[in-house]
């Protein structure tokens, strides 16, 4: 499906609304003005495979720039406007993207990236004037005839790897035009989870995230409604679904923490009534919380385990969870493997490396040949990892257990330690430093900076308060530590390997103060 049937059957009906502002886009508006900016980028002479960048914040216009590539055959690259500058610029460089559409909304941020990516051959700005670019509104009114052709086209979102530069994910082209079937994603939205037209989806997650993105599409390609929150409140969100008749949403566990911790008379203030379906994935859920949103919303809730690569699908229902607490559920896309680190099948029970089989590969790292392989089965090329380690029980139930890569998961985003480990390793106070999660009662982990200091240097609150300014300078603030703890020294190999599990362990149960 595509909006642009919709567009015929149902020109008024909203396909996206925010949920603050009420602003509304029809059925109608999206897909001519997704029409007009497909024909826009063709004249700009983008082809297919070629790729655009989005820098926005959560605004309705995306899904006009979202469907324009998607009906041209293009990436679209979305963009984390937490990032700094100088992040937000080399996403931009590797992906190779030849226009970038920013919104004002991220004024700043898009007007300093103007001049660290000068390849860029077009920027276009919506929502207001940013300096140095273009104006969005003049060019679809300047647009020429809908093109005839429509390939469809895709996303190339960015995940940092263990080196702490993020990288491309690029899953091949289907053959397929934008009005066919055939995109895996929207399939499991449709047949699986039962999303359709009488659906109004409310997503309260930044849309540059790989789920909010690729969800609030699917709906669209089922002609439901889009509800989407400027930002996340706990109330709000309550609130948005009273105000819309919500019938499905997607959360991350840290925003069932913020809405449980409402008062209960908060709560029971707000008629969800029309929540039918309430999906909840991007980072473990602690079992305790779990049980108690099962408790207060009834077993409308369900997990699903994925990753921005979409290389594999595990569902699991409340009814399912509540008989095998703590699994992730069964694939729903791809057989799943447990394998050692020679690549041999584990029994039931045994841990190892989680695979999930597909009939070609379901993805790529962008200009990075080894880190595709590396995700590869040394034998079965179609088998594909990205690093989380899990067994499966006897029922074919999967059970996640750790993480290679030591990500730190705080409120469903993914912070890569190497990244700040780079960072910190170059001030000038710090001889040796390590970056680990640590539990959160609220964000799930937050990020804490290990640090041994050069001899000489005192350990100080006022240190510990420098290095984090310094990270926060130079990483986007989310990734900056939280706390610094002083040590005399970090447990190394004699080859001088860093062996951070010995020091997560020590954190593992440490109480912290919530964020």
């Amino acid at each position: 499906m595509f909006p642009g049937v919709h567009a015929l059957s149902t020109p008024d009906k909203p396909a996206v609304i925010m949920a603050g502002s009420g602003k509304t886009i029809t059925y109608r508006e999206l897909d001519e003005n997704s029409a007009r900016f497909a024909r826009v980028l063709h004249d700009f002479g983008l082809r297919k495979g070629d790729v655009i960048a989005l820098l926005s914040d959560n605004a309705p216009e995306c899904f006009e720039i979202y469907w324009a590539a998607l009906r041209s055959g293009l990436y679209v690259t979305a963009i984390n406007w937490h990032l700094t500058p100088a992040e937000a610029a080399y996403i931009i460089d590797d992906s190779d993207a030849r226009v970038v559409i920013g919104s004002a909304g991220v004024g700043e941020l898009a007007t300093a990236v103007r001049n660290l990516a000068p390849r860029v051959e077009h920027w276009v700005a919506f929502g207001g004037e940013v300096e140095g670019y273009s104006s969005y509104a003049d060019c679809l009114a300047g647009a020429g005839p809908y093109l005839g052709e429509q390939p469809r086209g895709s996303d190339m979102l960015y995940s940092s790897g263990t080196t702490g530069r993020s990288k491309g994910i690029k899953p091949p082209l289907l053959p397929i035009d934008v009005d066919q079937s055939g995109d895996p994603l929207t399939m499991v939205v449709g047949k699986l989870f039962g999303v359709n037209e009488s659906d109004v989806y409310l997503s309260p997650a930044p849309v540059y995230h790989a789920a909010p993105l690729r969800w609030c599409g699917a709906v669209q390609a089922y002609g439901g409604t889009v509800v989407m929150m400027e930002k996340f409140g706990a109330e709000d969100m309550l609130r948005a679904i009273e105000r819309y008749r919500v019938t499905v949403t997607q959360v991350v566990p840290t925003m069932f923490v913020r809405l449980l911790q409402l008062p209960a008379e908060v709560r029971d203030r707000y008629d969800i009534s029309s929540l039918r379906l309430a999906v909840h994935a991007a980072a473990p859920c602690p079992p305790d919380v779990k049980r108690a949103v099962i408790e207060w919303l009834g077993p409308i809730l369900v997990e699903y385990y994925g990753s921005t690569e979409g290389n594999g699908l595990t569902v699991v229902t409340s009814p399912e969870w509540e008989k095998k607490p703590g699994s992730v559920g069964r694939s729903v896309l791809g057989p799943v493997h447990i394998c050692d680190e020679k690549g041999r099948v584990l029994p039931p029970g045994e841990v190892g490396t989680v695979y999930f089989e597909r009939e070609t590969l379901p993805f790529e790292y962008h200009k990075d040949p080894e880190k595709t392989a590396a995700a590869q089965h040394p034998e079965h090329p179609t088998w594909t990892a990205v690093g989380d380690l899990g067994y499966v029980d006897e029922d074919g139930f999967v059970f996640l257990t750790d993480r290679k890569s030591f990500v730190i998961i705080s409120g469903g985003v993914n912070i890569y330690p190497q990244e700040v480990e780079n960072v910190l390793t170059l001030h000038p106070a710090i001889f040796d430093v390590a970056v680990i999660g640590v539990p959160d009662a609220e964000m799930g982990q937050q990020v804490k900076a290990v640090v041994q200091l050069h001899p000489g240097v005192v350990q100080t609150e006022e240190m510990a308060t420098e290095i984090i300014e310094y990270a926060r300078e130079r990483v986007a603030r989310y990734k900056a530590p939280k706390s610094v703890d002083f040590v005399d020294s970090l447990p190394r190999t004699a080859t001088g390997k860093l062996v951070k599990r010995e020091l997560e362990k020590l954190y593992s149960s440490a109480s912290v103060p919530q964020s």
